[in-house]
């Protein structure tokens, strides 16, 4: 591993330096405007799998890359109009924005969704490298997964093992970089902008969702998951859904399933009141309930079906008629510290499968 301190380097032994490093499929620690990212090229399977190997139980979760313009940007992703808005008003700066992947990286950058993550960052040295290498590089932060976002190099070497140290062919030393949030996340990939992560941009992105079709439900269910992720494997996660009949709660609910990789056929519960699917995505194993709470009128009722037991790690919970018995389980959602997601789901007098889902 070698390592160059920035303040005592000159800018273009260090991109050559930088550029030789990757040509080869090597690791390489940078500094950004939000925090310390490993780069390999984005294109190169055998690099993109060390990467991996460093980052460990990432569970799925997918990679973005940095590209040094939108020219970059647009040979690896389509830019729909929603994408191009961000791009002009936002970017460069600490904002990743999501689109469809054209399929142009390497395997296990593009989401299992076919999206990707797509950084121009406003740091130079990012862009002078970017534009010496030609290539789109991996946007991810140096820490393994589930460890402290590293503001320094001395801090992140800690945290690090043996082996993953290893894996590193070049640091890129900036010193100590200031504590800023990571970058805001935003998926373009359905009808309307969903925010994935708010980071230190505020964005004004309306969390009224149209969905067009029966699939795009399926896909906005699994998106949802994917973001609260972390929260399902450590508290567990409860997405309550109220809406008329026929407004599409059910199809939400075969997304979540879709998402946890469950292939049994998810049927409504309203007669059983409460359906068990255990699933295994990555490294995670849980249970999936799908609740139907919709002749669940008396309190007596409620506390039979024993759903605060079911509010642990690794279970998710998509109930749907949540209001039916908000005020007796919403309380102990929070005294649990469990995750709960409110949607309110309408078709509005939208035609065909359009429903439009309210982020409460």
């Amino acid at each position: 591993m070698k390592r160059l301190d920035l303040n005592s380097q000159s800018m273009s032994s260090v991109i050559a330096d930088t550029v030789a490093v990757l040509k080869a499929g090597g690791l390489v620690v940078y500094p950004t405007e939000t925090t310390y990212g490993l780069g390999v090229d984005a294109t190169n399977p055998v690099a993109v799998n060390k990467l991996l190997k460093y980052k460990s139980r990432r569970q799925g979760k997918p990679l973005s890359i940095a590209v040094s313009n939108p020219q970059m940007a647009e040979k690896f992703v389509a830019i729909n109009h929603q994408a191009q808005a961000i791009y002009s008003s936002l970017l460069p700066g600490p904002v990743t924005i999501v689109s469809k992947g054209l399929g142009k990286v390497a395997p296990g950058v593009e989401s299992e969704f076919g999206s990707l993550g797509v950084r121009w960052s406003s740091f130079p040295l990012v862009t002078n490298i970017l534009e010496a290498f030609g290539q789109p590089i991996t946007a991810t932060s140096a820490n393994a997964s589930g460890k402290a976002r590293p503001y320094s190099i001395d801090r992140l070497l800690d945290r690090l093992s043996t082996h993953q140290k290893s894996l590193i062919g070049l640091v890129l030393d900036a010193g100590k970089l200031p504590k800023n949030p990571p970058s805001t996340v935003i998926d373009t990939t359905l009808s309307t902008p969903v925010v994935m992560r708010a980071g230190g941009t505020k964005i004004d992105v309306k969390q009224n969702i149209v969905t067009e079709s029966e699939n795009e439900t399926k896909q906005l269910a699994g998106k949802i998951v994917l973001k609260h992720l972390n929260d399902l494997t450590n508290t567990g996660l409860v997405i309550g859904l109220d809406g008329e009949l026929g407004t599409g709660k059910t199809i939400f609910a075969k997304g979540v399933a879709q998402f946890l990789q469950i292939n049994q056929p998810i049927t409504s519960p309203t007669y059983t009141y409460i359906n068990q699917y255990n699933f295994s995505r990555h490294q995670t194993q849980g249970t999936f309930y799908h609740i139907d709470a919709w002749k669940v009128d008396q309190p007596e009722l409620t506390q039979k079906l024993e759903i605060e037991s079911l509010l642990k790690p690794n279970n998710v919970l998509v109930i749907e008629w949540f209001d039916q018995l908000s005020d007796y389980l919403e309380p102990i959602i929070n005294t649990k510290g469990v995750e709960l997601v409110r949607i309110a789901v309408s078709d509005d007098g939208l035609a065909n499968s359009k429903r439009i889902f309210k982020i409460l």
